[in-house]
């Protein structure tokens, strides 16, 4: 597969995160963190698990990885979830969600320390037009940084730091299959489990809408999301996913806006803007780079017909 349609594939999830608050949404927010981070994944390795017994690799097989691989993959998983739930426990939900977006920021800067990956200006101002345009239509002007939350707003920073080192170092492991990426999600259920039973109480899904959402999570932003992301992270353009992660919260938007949760307005236009420009500059721009006009694409430097100087 080509490195364009393996970005393609990477960007699935992009749109598929876009649906995250909408299928929130439909729960009506009534189940708490950990359960749902318990439920949501569990469905993830559910499909993972019959997709195996159907067609194949074999489950068992995909559970034979490194230390190293279940070390990343659950770590990133679970790891940036645990620290977004204690952020949001302990600082505003907009400051927490704004530092925590600084994760596709991120990506862009660590993909240069990649082995042959070069980072160019392109990608850097791409990034940070389109970070400026999902602060505004995440902040939309309200609220603001307060010194007391600095516990929540250091947690939402690991959020941006664990989630933008586990997609980057996930290049690095080429090699672990994006079906193993089932049994990281099978242990992140098993621990949202465990810190489900020892700091929240059970709450059933009322009615169809909230199971509806509950499995729509996990069928799609927490489960074909991650292993498309995978396949993206590993085998596409890394930068250019980094800066499209930011059309993720303008997904989320529109979203809402069709489905008469919020409404359009001229932060929204703006957002846009920022964010599908900065995607356009990072995608669009290093490719219109000259070649040195004085270099031959075959033969070197050109030289003059009377050879060189001395």
């Amino acid at each position: 597969m080509t490195r364009g349609k393996a970005t393609a594939i990477g960007g699935i999830s992009i749109l598929l995160w876009g649906t995250l608050a909408l299928l929130t949404q439909l729960t009506d927010n009534r189940i708490p963190p950990f359960q749902m981070l318990a439920m949501t994944f569990g469905i993830a390795w559910l499909l993972m698990l019959m997709k195996g017994l159907l067609l194949g690799p074999s489950p068992m097989q995909m559970l034979r990885q490194p230390p190293r691989a279940w070390l990343l993959g659950v770590g990133g998983l679970f790891g940036y979830h645990a620290c977004y739930f204690a952020a949001m426990s302990l600082a505003p939900a907009v400051e927490v969600s704004l530092l925590a977006y600084l994760w596709p920021l991120l990506i862009v800067i660590f993909s240069a320390l990649l082995p042959g990956q070069q980072l160019l200006a392109m990608h850097v101002v791409g990034a940070l037009m389109a970070l400026a345009g999902c602060w505004l239509l995440l902040g939309r002007g309200e609220g603001g940084f307060e010194w007391r939350y600095w516990p929540g707003y250091a947690l939402a920073i690991g959020c941006a730091l664990i989630w933008s080192t586990y997609s980057v170092a996930c290049r690095l492991m080429a090699r672990v299959p994006t079906d193993a990426v089932g049994g990281f999600c099978a242990a992140t259920a098993a621990l949202g489990l465990a810190c489900h039973l020892l700091w929240e109480p059970w709450v059933w899904p009322g009615g169809s809408m909230q199971w509806l959402g509950i499995v729509g999570l996990g069928l799609g932003p927490v489960g074909v999301a991650f292993f498309t992301w995978d396949y993206g992270v590993k085998r596409g353009d890394l930068r250019l996913l980094g800066v499209l992660a930011y059309g993720a919260p303008l997904v989320s938007t529109l979203l809402l806006v069709l489905a008469g949760y919020a409404e359009s307005n001229w932060v929204l236009a703006i957002s846009s803007l920022l964010i599908v420009g900065g995607a356009l500059l990072a995608a669009v721009g290093p490719g219109l780079r000259r070649p040195n006009r004085f270099m031959d694409a075959t033969s070197g430097p050109r030289r003059s017909a009377g050879g060189p100087r001395l």
